[in-house]
């Protein structure tokens, strides 16, 4: 059985064809020889209706994403308030420690150790 019959049919059926003058509608080499058309063809109000249904998704989408950067936005105000508090204690607390510390120095100071207590205190009376 050979298919050498077959093969010659099948190269007989896809010869090119040429325009020419006499039949300008005549299919030439590479073009397509198939056109598809759909089965149902929209108005104008339904495209309108379909512009308009882009449109508010495309809205949608721009409104969920400004909502997005200003929440994070309210966040970063936050947590900047946050770090302010924050470094205010932190210094607050420095100087506490300074001033701790001082009175611990100047009580082991030399200077303060050579010094005595008073045998009696007198205030002044305001009378």
């Amino acid at each position: 059985m050979t298919y050498q019959p077959l093969a010659t049919a099948r190269q007989a059926s896809f010869a090119p064809i040429w325009r020419d003058s006499a039949n300008p509608s005549a299919w030439r080499r590479n073009q397509n020889t198939v056109k598809f058309q759909t089965s149902s063809k929209l108005g104008p109000v339904a495209h309108a209706v379909l512009v308009a249904v882009m449109l508010a998704v495309l809205g949608l989408i721009y409104l969920t994403q400004i909502t997005k950067t200003s929440t994070y936005g309210y966040q970063i105000n936050e947590l900047n308030t946050q770090k302010e508090q924050l470094l205010n204690e932190q210094r607050d607390l420095e100087v506490v420690t300074a001033r701790l510390q001082a009175l611990e120095k100047v009580q082991q100071s030399s200077v303060a150790k050579v010094m005595e207590s008073p045998k009696e205190t007198n205030y002044a009376s305001t009378n």
